[in-house]
């Protein structure tokens, strides 16, 4: 399948038992399959005449079912993933990057799916650039609804002077995306951190290091988050963080992935 989102359309009964399984290890809050529904995405998949908007609304269906079958009180998030490379806000041009109008549409057409099929907030996740984090933000709260935003950084080390940082490949550190967020850069001068609800990270680019990755990369990045929140008046919001479980490994014998950060790693 080339794309994950695809499986809404075909597969809508493994993407509901997908949901029940994260419920029944105790999640307060699922996401939607659409990390990759955007026109953008499908138009890189060759997926044909399918639209992100009618994946979007059998993805926040498939969700609802979920819960509904389940019987647990958990919170439906509506997953908006990154675009499929570079955008033109990032890069300066349209030659290299995707034009930002075409960026907003096609978060508009996911968001607004969404919006109809009854999630309960919007997460802008795995955001690698904090101007494209913006245009989804400015994106979603047109529908009223909480917004979660959560960036993917990295540790990178400086070969001559060995200085580490932790960054996003655009090279936003956490306070870039909240002065991007305030900006208005991206909204005719309106602040978006006001309508931003939760802020932080999620998954963990690579590294080789397994301390840089994981609940490491996690507490390092809520740590900075927190701290410029905090300088920039807003200590009171809300801190999200869902890492990686460590670097993914493979087992020779078996041919299987697997992370050596357990249940307990994560507790800790």
């Amino acid at each position: 399948m080339p794309n994950s989102a695809l499986a809404n359309k075909g597969h809508g009964d493994t993407v509901v038992d997908v949901h029940k399984a994260y419920i029944a290890a105790g999640s307060d809050m699922i996401g939607t399959n659409t990390f990759v529904a955007s026109d953008l995405h499908l138009a890189m998949a060759e997926a044909g005449d399918m639209s992100g908007a009618e994946l979007a609304r059998l993805a926040a269906e498939h969700a609802r079912r979920a819960v509904d079958e389940s019987g647990c009180d958990v919170y439906v998030a509506g997953s908006l993933g990154p675009s499929p490379g570079a955008i033109e806000a990032d890069a300066g041009d349209t030659d290299f990057g995707i034009a930002d109008n075409l960026v907003r549409d096609a978060h508009l057409r996911v968001a607004e799916a969404l919006a109809s099929g009854g999630v309960d907030l919007f997460l802008a996740e795995t955001m690698f650039s904090a101007r494209e984090a913006a245009i989804a933000v400015d994106v979603a709260r047109q529908f009223s609804l909480p917004i979660a935003v959560s960036l993917t950084y990295k540790f990178t080390q400086d070969p001559k002077s060995g200085e580490v940082t932790y960054k996003t490949d655009w090279g936003h550190a956490p306070t870039d995306a909240i002065d991007i967020l305030a900006s208005g850069q991206h909204t005719d001068g309106v602040d978006l951190l006001p309508f931003v609800h939760m802020l932080g990270l999620n998954c963990g680019a690579e590294s080789k290091r397994e301390d840089h990755s994981g609940m490491a990369y996690a507490i390092e990045g809520t740590r900075q988050t927190r701290a410029a929140l905090t300088a920039r008046g807003h200590a009171d919001m809300r801190l999200v963080a869902y890492p990686n479980a460590g670097l993914p490994k493979m087992d020779r014998k078996t041919q299987k992935t697997y992370y050596l950060q357990g249940p307990d790693d994560m507790a800790v």
